[in-house]
């Protein structure tokens, strides 16, 4: 598969993925029973697989191995931060003020992913 290709669809998960997160923050906060819902619950695992083979795929057909560019190492590191924030936020906090610093704290961390993406640095600023 030819790397813009990968790249729409990685971009379009990236997309979705923030959008499925954010509507089930909001689900999470007004205690909908939406969140329970199967489709909810297997739609995100779904679209990340997704995301992360279209980032291995351009990895692969761009011949960048992440050992080698720092920026791509930092991108996966801070993903693991956003997947975890992200749990908290959503289903594993104890308390609402510890989903809700866990909320901010994955935007934070999606926000840096981002413009790692966009600039190509570890420190995007």
């Amino acid at each position: 598969m030819k790397y813009p290709i990968l790249l729409t669809i990685h971009l379009t998960a990236v997309t979705l993925s923030l959008a499925l997160f954010l509507l089930r923050t909001a689900w999470r906060i007004k205690d909908s029973a939406m969140n329970s819902r199967k489709w909810v619950k297997i739609v995100p695992h779904i679209n990340d697989t997704i995301l992360i083979a279209a980032a291995i795929g351009m990895l692969v057909v761009a011949g960048l191995n992440p050992l080698q560019h720092g920026w791509i190492m930092a991108k996966i590191i801070a993903l693991l931060a956003y997947i975890a924030l992200g749990t908290l936020a959503i289903k594993r906090g104890k308390t609402p003020m510890q989903r809700n610093l866990a909320f901010v704290g994955a935007l934070a961390v999606f926000g840096y992913i981002v413009a790692v993406a966009v600039s190509k640095q570890v420190w995007p600023l």
